[in-house]
């Protein structure tokens, strides 16, 4: 397949909005009016349980990782498309086509893209999330934190001793940034101490 068409697929891979998909599943409703309205596996899990939670996780990652891995096997994995392809496939997950461009917040999604590129510093991002949520119990402040983290993960794993062709930094830093500016309202929550807590049911 001509490499501009693999963009194109990781795109609409990464537009597949799971969260709403297997919620639907279950007979539930919309998992825009619930919640905080997110279609991510955090307010799935709060709202829809958390067996649905871990497994709109487990899809949003895996479309990610889809994406590259066909990226990869079309071009002979050259690292150049399979960066686009991960950047495309977060775009398509923040702004999927089939939910009129309002869709999650690409956590899951940029794990999922970043294992088949560096998964040493997917496993080290994992160990942040973990870490920050397991002292404050915010979800979202540990994904804040394992997006920011993410560059320098990047940086110090994917080839060590040597520093990544920059267009590994600048994808990964666009890549980073998109999911911390997805997580503005979850900011401006945080300072004013009303953010839900892992565990807890809005």
């Amino acid at each position: 397949m001509n490499p501009y068409g693999l963009i194109g697929v990781a795109y609409l891979l990464g537009s597949i909005p799971f969260g709403l998909l297997v919620v639907k599943a279950q007979g539930g409703p919309d998992i825009r009016s619930t919640g905080s309205g997110n279609i991510g596996a955090a307010n799935v899990a709060r709202s829809a349980g958390a067996l649905a939670g871990v497994l709109t996780l487990l899809l949003d990652a895996g479309k990610g990782y889809l994406a590259v891995w066909l990226a990869a096997r079309g071009t002979g994995g050259n690292a150049h498309w399979m960066m686009a392809a991960a950047v495309a496939a977060v775009i398509g997950h923040v702004f999927p086509i089939w939910l009129g461009f309002k869709g999650g917040k690409g956590v899951a999604t940029s794990l999922g893209v970043f294992l088949p590129i560096c998964w040493q510093a997917v496993a080290a991002a994992a160990v942040v999330w973990l870490l920050v949520v397991a002292f404050w119990r915010y979800s979202s402040l540990g994904s804040i934190a394992a997006a920011a983290a993410m560059p320098v993960l990047v940086y110090l794993f994917y080839a060590p001793h040597h520093a990544p062709a920059t267009y590994v930094s600048l994808c990964t830093i666009f890549i980073a940034l998109l999911v911390i500016a997805k997580h503005r309202g979850n900011m401006e929550r945080l300072i004013a101490g009303n953010e839900s807590r892992l565990g807890s049911r809005r």
